[in-house]
């Protein structure tokens, strides 16, 4: 392979033999400046067609204690029992890496869904079906994640009571909110912004 760059926009690429001309999309992003989009020599398509299933986001919301993860992890157990290749973003097991540096103040709550957004949407490319449960408590946060991925996305909303929640509060989350330990508890003392229009 020789690489060659004919004009700041255009690579060209010698494999085996045979010429080829690419487009280089330059850009700057956030704070990052000069920086190129890679294309793969395997589309989005081709890892479909190997996979044999279309790649999506499930994105289950709802508050703490309604059901979310129980319905992820059932989710995903049937799709492997008719083989098809699923990943758990789990809101709490991404806080225990990839958004570890995160609080739960409205703005860390908006970079924690950006991130997972994001990373859901790599999951969707690759071809996988990735389900999301997160809490997610804000509307636009969520809206933000479907502009992402407008013919990939799946939004089901666990509409579980207040007061159900509460009552089963299996992590003891609830209770602690309700003594004032935990402060900015969704449900208690921030809020939590149902969708208008989810698909279940």
């Amino acid at each position: 392979m020789k690489l060659s760059f004919s004009d700041p926009t255009h690579i060209s690429i010698w494999i085996r033999g045979e010429l080829k001309t690419r487009e280089v999309k330059m850009s700057t992003m956030g704070n990052s400046t000069n920086i190129f989009w890679q294309e793969s020599p395997v589309g989005k398509l081709e890892r479909q067609k190997l996979l044999n299933q279309k790649g999506c986001v499930v994105w289950i919301t709802g508050l703490s204690g309604s059901g979310k993860s129980t319905l992820a992890c059932s989710l995903s157990r049937e799709l492997h029992t008719r083989g098809k290749l699923s990943y758990i973003l789990d809101g709490d097991n991404v806080r225990h890496g990839l958004n570890k540096d995160l609080g739960f103040k409205a703005e860390d709550r908006t970079e924690n869904i950006r991130r997972v957004g994001e990373v859901a949407k790599l999951f969707a490319d690759a071809g996988l079906i990735c389900i999301a449960s997160l809490i997610s408590p804000y509307r636009k946060d969520r809206d933000a994640c479907r502009a992402m991925l407008p013919d990939a996305f799946i939004e089901v909303f666990m509409n579980m009571p207040l007061a159900l929640c509460e009552e089963r509060d299996p992590k003891g989350l609830y209770k602690l909110a309700r003594a004032g330990k935990i402060k900015g508890f969704t449900g208690i003392d921030d809020p939590y912004e149902p969708p208008l229009n989810c698909e279940n």
